[in-house]
């Protein structure tokens, strides 16, 4: 039975449409994209465990942290079995994520939980979230940024659904919040279960050659032969040693640990910041970030079709870097100026999740791309960690010194600044590699074969 997940049994019919494969993606995206909303559950597992903030937010850290190891040291695994097989093995882990993870909280085990919805959790979002991408690329050769953006831009909206059910489940399982949790968990983990499994046994690979009708490869530039860039590029190796892979790093690293800054605390920080702000009205709040979120990774990755990638990122890492500091300055003067420039902030963040994937593609081919990326989102689990940290702990050590309200969290806001100019200058120095690159082919993988007569692959606009 289990052989109808082998990388061979999933390989489209002829006449499959490639609308239908999105769906599959989006499947497992949304379950994933839970983790979004954990900070929905903060306040009430901080009362049941009796602890700090930032003790809760490394159960989040954790779940990061495991996510970009487990897309990393997965990634080839992914390419070389399929995408079924992985989304199978990604629903496995999430769900028994929430399984361990209730079983901590019912018993007062904190580390359970850190195993469950961290370690198990993690590695469910790191697989599901590597598993469609490289994939989506293939079905769309002519829009690899608007491919991008419907794969991703689930996991952004995962938290629109997940922070008004998570919240609905708090209060209908308990007399408390806290005591609500557990079943909460076993709900929660059984839909996603149930979801995940749905988007693997309906994925599809696109058989070897295929091509959109009407589509060609674009030309290289003048001189230089032309190949199908759908089909070549840079192994996970070479891409890995390369100068411009670190720097996007740095990119992706900078442009996460702002989001998640703001997202992964945005239940109380704006309670904190504004009076009359009950739990109701958080958890609508990380839903429309969560909104914001999913709609910037399908808006703004699409718009890199036509924009290119690199100046996507300058809006990203630009702008968004002097929105973050416009909520330090006056995130106070108005709930809707907090409320829209956060969502901006938000979509950015987004975008730059869902473009990332088409611009290893620019750089890099799309022969090892689910790879590369695997290894890029080291760089998330790095800002998995960053991000919290900045937040959590200067909110802890803010409110221990008596402060309260927006002052525990503005001397945060003005460091992320810091880090989204960081971000900005990597970009600016990202270069496309030289076309002249030896060996720079390397379509071991027999459904990654060049086509017959093609050269070195053309590198497209960055």
């Amino acid at each position: 039975m289990l052989s109808f997940l082998d990388r061979d049994k999933s390989v489209a019919p002829p006449g499959c449409s490639r609308w239908f494969i999105p769906p599959a993606a989006l499947a497992v995206h949304l379950s994933i994209g839970q983790v979004y909303a954990f900070s929905v559950f903060k306040t009430p597992l901080v009362e049941r465990f009796d602890t700090t903030l930032t003790a809760i937010g490394v159960v989040f850290s954790i779940s990061i942290v495991m996510l970009g190891l487990s897309a990393a040291f997965g990634g080839k695994w992914v390419e070389r079995n399929g995408p079924r097989k992985a989304m199978f093995v990604s629903g496995l882990c999430w769900g028994a994520g929430f399984l361990v993870g209730a079983l901590g909280v019912a018993t007062g085990q904190l580390w359970l939980l850190y195993l469950g919805y961290g370690v198990l959790g993690g590695i469910g979002l790191g697989i599901g979230y590597i598993s469609p991408v490289s994939t989506l690329i293939k079905w769309f050769p002519d829009r690899p940024g608007m491919a991008t953006g419907m794969a991703i831009m689930g996991f952004g909206g995962g938290a629109l659904i997940a922070s008004p059910l998570s919240a609905a489940l708090l209060e209908r399982f308990g007399d408390t919040p806290a005591d609500a949790i557990v079943p909460a968990f076993l709900v929660l983990g059984a839909v996603y279960l149930t979801a995940m499994m749905l988007g693997a046994m309906t994925v599809k690979v696109p058989p070897p050659g295929w091509r959109p009708d009407g589509w060609e490869p674009p030309a290289a530039a003048a001189g230089a032969p032309t190949t199908d860039p759908a089909t070549e590029g840079v192994s996970v190796e070479k891409a890995f040693r390369t100068r411009q892979f670190w720097l996007l790093w740095i990119v992706l690293f900078c442009n996460v640990t702002a989001g998640i800054g703001i997202l992964e605390q945005a239940a109380p920080m704006v309670q904190d910041f504004f009076t009359g702000v009950g739990p109701a009205e958080a958890a609508g709040y990380v839903g429309f970030l969560s909104l914001c979120n999913m709609l910037g990774r399908f808006v703004w990755s699409s718009t890199s079709d036509v924009l290119g990638r690199k100046r996507t990122y300058i809006g990203y890492l630009g702008i968004g870097g002097l929105l973050y500091l416009l909520v330090a300055v006056a995130g106070t003067n108005s709930v809707v100026l907090f409320v829209a420039v956060t969502g901006v902030i938000l979509s950015f963040y987004g975008g730059g999740f869902a473009t990332i994937p088409a611009y290893l593609k620019d750089l890099f081919g799309s022969f090892n791309v689910g790879a590369i990326h695997g290894r890029l989102l080291t760089a998330w689990s790095c800002a998995g960690i960053a991000g919290p940290l900045i937040v959590n702990v200067i909110a802890d050590r803010q409110l221990a010194a008596g402060h309260s309200g927006a002052d525990l969290y503005t001397f945060s806001l003005y460091l992320i600044v810091v880090v989204m100019v960081i971000g900005f200058a990597a970009n600016a120095l990202v270069r496309p590699l030289p076309k002249t690159a030896p060996a720079i082919g390397e379509a071991s993988d027999p459904e990654a074969a060049p086509a017959p007569g093609a050269g070195a692959p053309a590198r497209e606009r960055v």
